[in-house]
């Protein structure tokens, strides 16, 4: 194989009116059609909440004991989310949970007597516990069940984000450029940094070599464009040996026309494991489109209290929006000063402060913005686990003022998937929510459970890398008007 030079930004809307359009209706009337003899539940283990940002109507277990897994199973939905959390995980404890959620999911399937597809769900931007966690869940389940996996499906392309999959590079838009995702931000990160933006080099090279590129196989757009099913799905049935199938996609109709070719090839016995972007969950399961959701929708219990924005993620798109957002005449803003982290006195009296503040000001009917010191703790190099473990804590603290909130917000806006993560699950108590939808294209909302802090509160979780400068502010004046 060719190494393809990936340093180069690409305009997007040359590169988009190069490829050949397709029939979308009929390529939706096969793509149902193809997936209604499936008969397989979908389960996706999501590594923070952020991936229902495509769907709704779904349900999302913030657990994953044998008895929430059967749940999920017992629904008449054909797919289920369990959240993991794992971004914010240790590859030690990463590991642990994956060997136990796969070990549940076998159990709860043999028990229901059904057969599962498991997609692990990760970052559009390539940032995670890849391929620890695929390697282990395909390791647990073959071990406890009769399945063998053949290959692995790697289709991070969002298009709600601007990720789009072309020649196999995986690009980020910025306005009208596509960039290689391996020279964004992104790819610097301290935990889950990588280089290459050639999905096919992207899995050799987080694989230490144990995966070459030249092993991939390649979905192209050319042959999804020009509806090769057949071609396609007779790629799919050589794959063997866990290696990577590489999908291409610009558009939604690229990812229905692979599931077509993908829905073959296992209803002929092939097995797949799956690490994708959110696009894929939502056609895999069938979800129709959504208008986004409007106030009325959100806000179903209204209170004279204000609403609650917490923002913790350090990307730079995040503290560009939350610059904008610091324009609004309506919010009150209080910086948490997380540095002091590092001298756990005056953290504690810290995180009274913005909590006694908090409530105070939510009580008078007032909303509230609560974001963390935008320089990112630095310890220097050779300390990622140690900066991983603070970063834990300070999400704790976060997570805290949820947890001793007194007064019920008219809603709460997380900004980030760790910080969202652990304010659903610890701060909230979420055992099961509902996907409402999206009030922007790629930000999801959660309706909370009966068994919540705040039982059926509109809980929107915004990521750290999506939506334009302005998309925070936007979001937040659509739930006060």
């Amino acid at each position: 194989m060719t190494t393809i030079d990936s340093t180069e930004n690409r305009l997007a809307k040359e590169v988009l009116n190069n490829i050949q359009a397709v029939d979308t209706q009929t390529v939706k009337d096969m793509v149902k059609a193809e997936l209604a003899n499936l008969n397989k539940k979908i389960i996706v283990l999501d590594d923070d909440p952020t991936g229902v940002q495509t769907v709704h109507g779904v349900s999302v277990y913030t657990d994953w004991s044998v008895e929430s897994i059967e749940k999920g199973f017992q629904e008449e939905n054909v797919m289920f989310f369990i959240l993991t959390n794992s971004r914010g995980f240790t590859a030690d404890e990463t590991e642990k949970v994956h060997t136990e959620i796969a070990t549940n999911i076998v159990a709860a399937a043999k028990k229901q007597n059904k057969e599962f597809i498991v997609i692990s769900r990760g970052d559009s931007t390539l940032r995670g516990h890849y391929p620890l966690e695929t390697e282990v869940l395909k390791g647990t389940i073959e071990t406890a069940s009769e399945i063998k996996y053949d290959g692995e499906v790697i289709l991070p392309f969002f298009k709600e984000g601007g990720r789009l999959t072309v020649d196999n590079i995986h690009y980020v838009q910025y306005e009208e450029y596509l960039v290689p995702a391996g020279e964004t931000e992104f790819a610097k990160d301290r935990t889950f940094g990588y280089t290459k933006s050639h999905l096919g080099e992207y899995v050799e090279e987080k694989s230490a070599g144990k995966f070459k590129a030249d092993n991939a196989t390649y979905i192209s757009l050319e042959s999804l464009r020009s509806l090769d099913i057949e071609g396609i799905t007779n790629q799919l049935l050589q794959v063997a040996d866990f290696n990577k199938v590489v999908v291409n996609a610009v558009d939604y109709v690229d990812v229905e026309i692979f599931v077509i070719a993908l829905a073959k090839a296992m209803k002929v016995g092939k097995q797949f494991m799956f690490r994708s972007a959110a696009a894929l969950t939502k056609v895999i399961g069938g979800v129709s489109d959504k208008a986004l959701l409007t106030r009325e929708e959100l806000i179903q219990d209204e209170t004279n209290h204000g609403g609650l924005i917490l923002v913790g993620s350090h990307v730079k798109k995040t503290t560009e929006q939350l610059e904008v957002l610091k324009t609004s005449d309506f919010i009150e803003f209080i910086e948490f000063d997380c540095h002091l982290v590092l001298q756990p006195d005056q953290f504690q009296e810290e995180i009274d402060r913005v909590i006694s503040t908090t409530e105070n000001l939510i009580r008078e009917g007032k909303t509230v913005t609560v974001y963390t010191k935008r320089e990112r703790l630095d310890l220097g190099e050779g300390k990622k686990e140690e900066e991983l473990k603070l970063s834990v804590k300070i999400s704790d603290a976060v997570t805290s003022i949820v947890q001793r909130l007194k007064v019920r917000p008219n809603y709460i806006v997380a900004k980030g998937g760790i910080t969202s993560s652990d304010i659903g699950t610890k701060g909230l108590e979420v055992k099961r929510a509902t996907v409402a939808g999206q009030i922007q294209p790629g930000i999801p909302v959660w309706y909370t459970g009966e068994e919540s802090k705040f039982p059926g509160i509109a809980y929107i979780i915004f990521p750290g890398n999506v939506g334009a400068v302005t998309t925070l502010k936007d979001t937040v004046e659509i739930l006060n008007k």
